[in-house]
């Protein structure tokens, strides 16, 4: 048998690597702590808007240019910078551009790529080499790692670089390189993505984004309301299905549903044609862009006033099922005289812009007809059964929320739920009364019980949430007192349409409740930004982004074409890298054609919020405590083995 002493020497002899292994992580963490912090780019109500969004996720609101500036400086022209920056973000569609009137590519390809290199290397200069690595693109990862790597032990450099560069052109692989390098420098221009809130709404292209953004190397979602409405509709909410319906109709956007995600609208379609063939149904004319043809045209209005009905009927169907959520006075159906015409609202009669409703029985107004129910249930079944939308929805659940704490700021999408004098307004969710920070909690709980619970009455709850999320006064997501869709529809008055704000957006400049909302989520009023969606910014009238001494940023996208008339611009994203925090106002984007052929980019105003005087490090961000903790740990470990402890326990 083995002796205490021999035993002890062998569980050594096998912890001798690990030891050697904890040192040299330690000397490793150390060194990642100083290198400078990685940049964040914030962004906010996409509203479905692919091109204009992928545009901003290529130049990184301006940082491509600012790197392009900062590596060259006076060296090239403005326009020669201007082409390189293009080249960046549309690398193919440039280079065939330019095939079409270069007479020596062969040059052009060789003083491009070495231009590429030199903004590689520096904006690869902020992180590990094994971080570069793992970003370099597959197919050229040994070759682009040579290229922007100093290497001390090679004399001659240049000769080095033009050998590697010549055989690239030499076996005509020089357009996938460029490709390949670009994609690397959009990759390492900005470190995390912040998506503050409304991916979906009326733009075309909400699924597109969504595939982009189960590609991107990282990032975090804040749930916009229009987020969560199609969130409720995939796990099968009814209402939720006929207001997303409802929504696309309206801006002729039924392709998202048709072609983005399978979802059959036939039955609908059918309906509509045969129940509203007669009705002009004016009240439920198109925004946007109206299809040409009147015969479509017609269609779209008809199936756009067949699912509102739908949804109306939904409603309140959802109300007297959750008495809780206190939405009786947006249940209307039942206070129609379908006899005048008329409804009473508030005490007051009005007269109905439309009177057409042969689906619903002014005795019972919130049931669907046999026909009506069935389509819903088919229309259930395809959302439910949609493996492309559920994909989608499992990207915003597993990397988001309704709020993110993060590196010292508070993001979210709408607005922290006030009363009048500026305390935090308590909402009663299922007999339990809520508020701020342990609002957010619950109702996201909820969120994730509507896709996730085993009882059955817990995900009803869970997805009935969703649609209470959508529209309650009561919600972080939406923070008005009504949501005026069925006046907006039905009724001329607009005294009827009005729909007053949640007082947290009038309190916006009280640094006394600002402060408090910060500490209520755990962070410090000295150094905290609350980054906020939601809202689009009326810069044309004076309004500014930056509210209470520049403690909160309202950075509504305005990505969304229909708000640009109101704004006067194209919204604002924001820009936090190690020298401080930059605000970018944009101008609208016109079209990828047009960055491509004449080199338009989004141009943008920028503002310096913060400049920092010592540069942030890793070591100042969340990231940089998880490391410090993971440095103690392995302190420990080591001095645990100097001071004989081990021997002890073992």
């Amino acid at each position: 048998m083995k002796t205490l002493e021999q035993r002890y020497l062998e569980r050594m002899s096998d912890l001798y690597p690990t030891i050697a292994a904890a040192s040299t992580e330690i000397i490793n963490l150390q060194a990642i702590l100083n290198l400078p912090k990685g940049t964040e780019h914030f962004i906010t109500d996409v509203h479905g808007e692919y091109e204009a969004f992928s545009h901003v996720l290529k130049n990184g609101s301006g940082s491509v240019r600012r790197k392009i500036e900062e590596v060259f400086g006076n060296t090239l022209t403005k326009q020669d910078k201007k082409e390189l920056a293009t080249l960046i973000y549309y690398p193919k569609e440039k280079m065939a551009q330019v095939k079409k009137i270069e007479q020596n590519m062969e040059d052009w390809y060789t003083i491009h790529l070495y231009r590429l290199i030199e903004v590689s290397k520096h904006v690869a200069s902020k992180y590990t080499r094994s971080k570069v690595r793992k970003a370099l693109p597959k197919d050229f990862s040994y070759v682009i790692e040579e290229l922007i790597t100093e290497k001390a032990e090679i004399t001659d450099k240049e000769s080095y670089y033009n050998a590697i560069i010549r055989t690239i052109i030499r076996i005509n692989r020089a357009e996938e390189f460029i490709a390949a390098i670009s994609e690397l420098i959009q990759r390492l221009v900005v470190d995390h993505l912040h998506i503050v809130g409304d991916i979906y709404d009326r733009g075309p292209g909400p699924h597109i984004i969504m595939d982009k953004l189960q590609k991107y190397h990282s990032l975090d979602i804040q749930w916009g309301n229009h987020d969560v409405l199609w969130m409720g509709a995939a796990a099968g909410q009814q209402t939720c299905i006929a207001n997303v319906i409802r929504i696309c109709a309206r801006y002729d956007n039924l392709d998202i549903l048709e072609d983005g995600y399978g979802i059959n609208l036939l039955p609908l379609a059918t309906f509509a044609l045969r129940v509203y063939k007669h009705d002009p149904c004016r009240c439920f004319e198109l925004k946007g862009n109206v299809p040409e043809n009147i015969a479509e045209m017609e269609m779209n209005m008809r199936m756009h006033k067949a699912i509102s009905i739908i949804q109306f009927k939904l409603e309140g169907q959802t109300i007297r099922r959750q008495p809780g959520f206190e939405l009786e006075e947006r249940a209307m159906l039942h206070r129609i005289d379908y006899k005048t015409g008329t409804i009473e609202l508030n005490g007051k009669e009005y007269m109905l812009l439309d009177n057409n409703f042969p689906t619903i029985d002014p005795e019972n107004p919130y049931e669907l007809t046999n026909e009506e129910q069935e389509i819903m249930d088919r229309l259930e079944r395809a959302f439910i059964g949609c493996e492309k939308l559920q994909d989608h929805m499992r990207l915003l659940l597993s990397k988001g929320g309704l709020y993110k704490v993060h590196n010292g700021n508070l993001l979210y999408h709408g607005c922290v739920p006030l009363n009048k004098d500026g305390s935090l307004k308590e909402v009663n969710l299922f007999g339990h009364t809520f508020k701020g920070r342990s609002l957010y909690d619950a109702l996201e709980r909820y969120v994730r019980k509507g896709f996730f619970a085993i009882d059955e009455k817990e995900r009803e709850n869970g997805r009935d949430i969703m649609w209470y999320i959508w529209l309650s006064a009561n919600s972080p997501l939406f923070g008005k007192d009504k949501m005026a869709t069925f006046e907006r529809y039905f009724l001329a008055e607009k005294e009827t349409h009005t729909e007053y704000k949640n007082p947290y957006y009038v309190l916006l400049e009280d640094e006394t409740v600002v402060n408090n909302i910060i500490e209520e989520f755990g962070l410090s009023p000295r150094d905290a930004y609350i980054v906020n969606g939601h809202v689009p910014v009326k810069r044309k009238n004076g309004e500014s982004p930056v509210k209470c001494n520049g403690k909160v940023l309202v950075i509504d996208g305005g990505f969304s074409k229909a708000y640009q008339k109101e704004t006067g611009i194209a919204g604002y994203t924001l820009v936090y890298n190690s020298y401080g925090l930059r605000l970018v106002a944009h101008e609208p984007f016109e079209s990828t054609e047009a960055a491509i052929e004449k080199g338009s980019d989004i141009h943008s105003e920028t503002t310096v919020i913060k400049r920092v005087l010592d540069r942030r490090l890793v070591g100042d961000t969340d990231a940089g405590q998880d490391i410090r903790e993971r440095i103690d740990d392995l302190k420990e470990l080591l001095a645990a083995y100097r001071s004989g402890e081990i021997k002890e326990k073992l």
